[in-house]
């Protein structure tokens, strides 16, 4: 039988190999975390190679993504879809092994990881997910949700902000279904971190109400084993295992230094490093007393085939709720949910109400809340003026899991990337919200949303100028075109509360990405529509107002800029036609006969109208046409005063109607 080294020792050189092959990557990371990953994969983890969807499988993040070499090894060792020649093709084009493990390519990657920091917050939100679903669907004993989510990470992931966002929350929301490994090896891209990381980590995670097992030897099994099971008996908060570690163990040269944290090892370094470990094979190479000790599937199998048993009897027991979770983790919607969306919507337009978008947002979430139980808000600290907390809202406490809300506190960019981890745990929609002006804060867990295709909801109110007194600081100019410009991202900028029906809706049917919801802090008038015009709102853009024959112009505007340009419409002497754009980039998603019959190619006599910068409109306007937006930064002042300093009005709308028609 092979030992525990040998079994860490085939980590080791698959990922010398696979990096020297590729002659890119970093080789240190996995050799020195491999001894920690060798416990915890074949004594501790939960889950089936045969399935990595099994609902009740533990979670593992590889924070620390850079390391990527480590996980690939796992997988393949143990019994996943990931053959040696996707090991050999690392870091490839087309390849399933990429420099950083990405979400959907190789089977067992929970998340793309790589921007460090983003990985324990999305295990972060992971556990969130887990405790939810546990206190709502365990009952009368019968637990089919009971699973941990267990993160590696180092030294760069604690020195980004985001984790000290997240690992607070953490800590206050007493997650003990969330255990953490520090790779405590000292040693950055830069060389060694004292000179820029001397914080006292388990000093800093206790503060945050976190159980730390201090002075692990990260190459003492024994001891590592101790201490999950040490982490694993807490279950009132999450768990630091501070594992001291080095870098590139093995390497004669190397090891202990930044020299093999990015780069190669060398074939000279790779036979010496080998010899020293006494890995006695070929590049490649894995004896089969090696993977004979990592095959996870037979115990993986017999794990899940247990649980299968627990959730037949739950289902006996409970049979509504066993049919519930089966339905929320195959992310299937409810079979009334378009009843219920369509509903909605044609009451939004009966009762014609004009109000602010975020107040016509906070109707759908409470409508479309009771046909959606899966729904999962929150809001950073701004709940009261996002209007994100329905009626039904309950807030995760420590002592109260049973939740379907989180208060993310003044943390914009760990809500973003927590909501990517209830996201990719399953069994939830999550939104969140903040004002449109700190999406900057949250911009690369956005990105990564996109990047991953999760159906994130990122709830932007406070949209543009139109907030008024609290000044350019807090106005919205550049967020909204440099949202739209995010690959896979659907950006809505609805006008009233039939177009924000709408496009909440969307952003839950929509299954292959994130959408951003952008909401007015003042009021908008209610546009009058037929079932036509309310059916094309999904279309991203369409025809809100029209002329008899063919238009002299066309206006094209968002959000709370359509009013004026209804306005500016009527009170032309021109055949005028407004078309409103809530989501350019559904809109340029439709095929070339409708986008020709929204915006024929014969009218170049265009405006474009929306308080943000112009850049973006120009593809709509044309050359002959004029784009009304705002280039430059705001000021502080009521909101009516703003909009006509900068030209929001309908009779600079209808003055720019005469210039392109003249």
């Amino acid at each position: 039988m092979s030992t525990r080294f040998e079994l860490a020792n085939a980590i080791r050189a698959l990922s010398m190999d696979a990096v020297q092959k590729a002659n890119s990557g970093h080789p240190g990371a996995p050799m020195g975390m491999a001894d920690i990953a060798e416990v915890l994969w074949n004594d501790h983890m939960k889950h089936n190679p045969a399935n990595p969807d099994w609902a009740d499988r533990d979670r593992f993040i590889l924070s620390n993504g850079h390391g990527s070499m480590l996980i690939y090894s796992l997988l393949h060792l143990t019994g996943y879809d990931l053959s040696m020649d996707d090991l050999k093709n690392f870091r490839q084009m087309g390849s399933k092994t990429p420099g950083h493990p990405e979400y959907g390519y190789a089977p067992g990657v929970e998340t793309t990881t790589g921007p460090l920091g983003q990985g324990i917050t999305n295990g972060v939100g992971m556990a969130i997910a887990e405790r939810a679903l546990a206190a709502e669907f365990n009952k009368d004993g019968h637990d089919i949700v009971g699973h941990n989510t267990y993160v590696f990470l180092g030294d760069g992931c604690l020195m980004e902000g985001i984790s000290h966002e997240a690992c607070s929350l953490a800590g206050t929301l007493g997650l003990g279904n969330l255990i953490a490994f520090w790779d405590d090896n000292g040693i950055s891209i830069d060389g060694h971190v004292e000179g820029w990381f001397a914080d006292d980590t388990p000093a800093r995670f206790e503060a945050y109400g976190w159980h730390v097992v201090a002075g692990v030897d990260g190459h003492d099994p024994d001891a590592i084993n101790k201490a999950i099971e040490e982490a694993k008996s807490v279950t009132d908060k999450p768990s630091m295992i501070c594992c001291k570690t080095t870098i590139g163990f093995g390497s004669p040269n190397k090891a202990g230094s930044h020299a093999c944290h990015g780069a190669p090892l060398g074939d000279e370094e790779n036979a010496l490093t080998k010899k020293e470990l006494g890995w006695e094979h070929d590049a490649f190479v894995i004896p089969d007393d090696i993977y004979a000790g990592w095959d996870g599937k037979e115990k993986g199998g017999a794990a899940e085939s247990d649980w299968n048993e627990k959730f037949a009897a739950y289902e006996a027991a409970h049979p509504e709720l066993a049919a519930e979770f089966k339905r929320r983790m195959a992310d299937e919607r409810p079979a009334d949910w378009c009843d219920n969306v369509a509903a909605f919507v044609n009451e939004c337009n009966d009762k014609g109400e004009s109000k602010a978008t975020r107040q016509a947002s906070l109707a759908s979430i409470e409508a479309y809340s009771h046909a959606l139980p899966e729904l999962f808000g929150g809001s950073a600290d701004l709940g009261c003026s996002n209007l994100t907390e329905w009626s039904g809202y309950k807030p995760m406490r420590a002592d109260t899991p049973a939740s379907n809300y989180i208060n993310y506190g003044v943390r914009e960019f760990a809500m973003s990337a927590i909501m990517n981890g209830i996201a990719l745990h399953g069994g939830f929609v999550p939104f969140g919200a903040t004002f449109l002006m700190f999406s900057e804060y949250a911009r690369n867990a956005i990105r990564m949303a996109a990047l991953m295709k999760l159906r994130s909801i990122f709830v932007f109110t406070h949209d543009s100028i139109g907030l008024g007194e609290d000044g350019p600081t807090h106005q919205a100019v550049e967020q909204i075109p440099t949202l739209r410009m995010i690959p896979n991202m659907q950006v809505w900028r609805p006008c009233d509360t039939v177009e924000s029906a709408v496009a909440w809706a969307a952003a839950v049917d929509r299954t292959d990405g994130p959408s951003c919801l952008i909401f007015s802090r003042q009021g908008l008038p209610h546009q009058a529509r037929t079932a036509e015009q309310i059916a094309n709102i999904n279309k991203g853009g369409y025809i809100l107002k029209d002329c008899e024959g063919t238009p002299d112009v066309i206006v094209i505007a968002t959000g709370s800029e359509i009013g004026i340009a209804v306005e500016a419409a009527d009170a032309s002497s021109k055949n005028v036609r407004v078309v409103s754009m809530p989501c350019t980039n559904v809109f340029d998603a439709q095929d070339a006969a409708y986008r020709e019959s929204v915006l024929p190619a014969g009218v170049t006599a265009r405006v474009a109208v929306e308080a943000a910068v112009t850049d973006g409109w120009w593809k709509y306007a044309g050359t002959d046409g004029k784009v009304i937006g705002i280039d430059r930064f705001g000021e502080s002042a009521p909101a009516g005063e703003l909009f006509e300093h900068f030209g929001f009005t309908a009779a600079n709308v209808g003055k720019a109607i005469d210039e392109v028609s003249a």
